[in-house]
């Protein structure tokens, strides 16, 4: 079986409360769970969470919390990999036979059900030797990027590109957040996620990291945008 499990922990600091705190008309992890239910591809939605309050929530949107996660994987510091692989060993101990893990963070108000699929749909095609995961193009080329010392004089990182043409430089990607695939071999051997990984692409307008006050008021506009088909 394929299951999702949505990393929620209680303790975050830059927007307080910010797993359940209201995102337009729900919850904000109501979205990566609604997300996960809809999907053909997933059979079990698992919250990982520290947090009672998370907990009642994540179980009204259909979500299952049938453990709740230790202290020392649900610190500031905690890397993703170790509470999937914390999760799936929880889950398989119910005696569940998983094949594919889609970690989901619960701040995504963007994330579409086709990708997810499509997804998924990569790895097993690429032969899961890895993960698959969403990225997004930056939207300038990174080799011309510039330093900015404290007289707020700048230099270019990479004095040798200053002059190539932006059309001959070699795209870069970024990770959009949102989710990831991974057989639960893969993520119980603990590999770094970036550097054993495939991707599809998603356009920039749908890859929002909400990390602050300011990102989470240009989300919030962004998915008004949205509902009007004003993007």
């Amino acid at each position: 079986m394929n299951v999702a499990i949505i990393p929620a922990r209680g303790g975050s600091k830059r927007i307080p409360r910010k797993n359940v705190k209201r995102f337009a008309s729900k919850p904000m992890i109501a979205y990566a769970i609604e997300a996960a239910l809809a999907s053909n591809t997933i059979e079990h939605v698992v919250v990982s969470t520290d947090d009672d309050e998370i907990a009642c929530v994540a179980r009204e949107f259909g979500a299952e919390v049938p453990f709740m996660r230790p202290a020392h994987l649900a610190d500031d510091l905690t890397p993703t990999v170790p509470v999937i692989a914390h999760a799936i060993e929880a889950c398989q101990a119910l005696g569940w036979s998983i094949d594919y893990a889609c970690c989901i963070y619960p701040g995504v108000p963007f994330i579409r059900i086709e990708d997810i699929e499509a997804a998924l749909s990569l790895l097993i095609e690429r032969g899961s030797s890895g993960y698959a995961f969403p990225v997004a193009e930056y939207p300038s080329p990174i080799q011309r990027a510039l330093k900015r010392d404290a007289n707020s004089a700048l230099s270019p990182f990479d004095p040798s590109q200053t002059i190539t043409r932006t059309q001959d430089l070699e795209p870069a990607f970024y990770d959009a957040g949102q989710f990831y695939w991974g057989s639960a071999q893969v993520w119980s051997k603990g590999l770094d996620i970036h550097a054993n990984s495939h991707s599809i692409i998603l356009p920039a307008s749908r890859v929002v990291d909400i990390d602050t006050p300011d990102d989470w008021a240009r989300a919030e506009a962004l998915y008004a945008a949205f509902a009007k088909g004003g993007v």
